[in-house]
């Protein structure tokens, strides 16, 4: 089953959490900043770990470089 998600990203936040606004999308707060990739590869991370599947499960289909995206996530 192939689940597709709207992901707002707040980076450079104090914890990490992930929330679901009412709309249905979600509100993920992360540590890192937004450089090199270093959010989005946190963004990934905990998003394999909240939905437990791999790593390799989830992917950004757009918005890399925005704060607002839409993730795919392959759930067995």
């Amino acid at each position: 089953m192939v689940k597709i998600l709207h992901v707002k990203v707040k980076p450079n936040a104090k914890q990490q959490s992930v929330q679901t606004a009412e709309d249905g999308s979600l509100v993920v707060s992360l540590k890192s900043s937004p450089v090199e990739g270093k959010a989005n590869a946190e963004l990934i991370k905990l998003l394999a770990a909240e939905f437990k599947v791999a790593k390799s499960d989830v992917q950004i289909k757009s918005g890399l470089s925005s704060k607002y995206k839409w993730i795919e996530i392959d759930i067995p």
